[in-house]
């Protein structure tokens, strides 16, 4: 799976983030660089998927101080797609020689048509002896219909049902990113079968000659692919899960990346787009798993 170059340190844990930010119609401009002062620095380099830092506030650091001076940046994003959509942006914090000091995800919901959401993205004091952070970057972006997005932790959606993926497994080229669906709601749901999977690229289009198979289509054999399906009664707060497996293989032909997944729970099930970026090489297939109570084994080493 495509993941960004910043490394994770505990400089991360101390990231601390403001995203309310206003909404209001604008435009698009440009990036992400560093300034020197108190007062923000403007920035100038181009948005990257319609999201851009517009300034970055880096404290002057003082003589007597023994931690380096916290770093903020104002961001916008603009949707320019006659839909609303839902942005998850990673924000990375790097050195003035591009040491990667740590990095935020940020999503922000709802972005109309037309229309520009602004916040601001902020590191916390960095540890005694940290070098200091200069440059604040827009590492990654993903952005999915409004409608279509996961809810927040804690927000239960009008159908009931959560649905969300996990980070994934690898091991020996061999992937595994795991769905579940969390009953959220008031009354007991029974799922049976297998998760209804849509794979999407960039435009959210969806991609061409990838095999979704139901079990592990002789990928590998990982716990609870092949098992057969049954039914499963989730009360209220208990989880159901399932499986996505493939393999990075690259040999002749184009590789295939899947940045967005589309799932419905069941057949007529309202769909929600997750966002796992399936590395699946060349080899054009897609393994599904199905839906097993939450706390039964499953993945790479179950």
């Amino acid at each position: 799976m495509r993941r960004p170059a910043l490394l994770l340190t505990a400089v991360a844990a101390a990231l601390l983030l403001t995203a309310c930010g206003s909404e209001h119609a604008g435009t698009q401009n440009g990036g992400a660089r560093a300034g020197g002062s108190t007062s923000p620095s403007p920035v100038d380099r181009p948005a990257v998927d319609g999201v851009r830092i517009t300034s970055v506030t880096i404290p002057s650091a003082s003589p007597s101080a023994s931690v380096a001076a916290p770093v903020s940046a104002a961001y916008e994003v603009v949707n320019s797609t006659p839909g609303a959509l839902t942005y998850t942006v990673l924000f990375g914090f790097t050195t003035s020689t591009g040491g990667a000091m740590g990095n935020q995800k940020v999503t922000v919901r709802s972005v109309g048509a037309g229309r520009t959401v602004t916040g601001t993205v902020r590191m916390a004091t960095l540890p005694p002896g940290a070098p200091p952070v200069t440059t604040v970057k827009v590492a990654q972006v993903t952005k999915v219909p409004a409608d279509e997005a996961p809810t927040e932790p804690g927000v239960c959606p009008p159908s009931g049902v959560r649905v969300t993926a996990d980070d994934g497994d690898a091991a020996m080229g061999l992937r595994v990113v795991g769905l579940f669906l969390e009953n959220c709601g008031t009354k007991n749901r029974t799922l049976e079968g297998y998760p209804r999977l849509s794979l999407l690229d960039d435009d959210l289009q969806p991609v061409r000659g990838v095999k979704v198979m139901k079990g592990s289509g002789g990928i590998a054999t990982v716990t609870g692919f092949d098992d057969q399906p049954r039914a499963v009664t989730l009360k209220p707060g208990e989880r159901a899960r399932a499986g996505m497996m493939w393999r990075n293989t690259t040999g002749f032909g184009e590789a295939v990346d899947v940045p967005y997944v589309r799932v419905r729970a069941t057949a007529g099930a309202a769909p929600v787009t997750v966002t796992p970026h399936l590395d699946l090489g060349t080899t054009g297939k897609l393994g599904v798993s199905p839906w097993r109570r939450a706390e039964e084994p499953a993945g790479i080493g179950s």
